[in-house]
């Protein structure tokens, strides 16, 4: 895996983690709303790697 692959995973995990504790602790709306980003990332991070050819490492 790439240097940009840990990243992607790193920030889809951190919205995960954030998504959870605002469910729970601040608003679930808000939950809600960072929880739509999981996907979104790991989305667009599998989108940018097909268009500069993530597959040759």
């Amino acid at each position: 895996m790439k240097k940009s692959d840990f990243f992607i995973l790193g920030s889809a995990l951190l919205s995960m983690f954030l998504s959870i504790y605002l469910w729970f602790v601040v608003d679930k709306e808000a939950g809600l709303f960072v929880g739509l980003w999981v996907p979104s990332l790991l989305g667009f991070g599998m989108y940018i790697k097909n268009i500069y050819g993530g597959s040759h490492e």
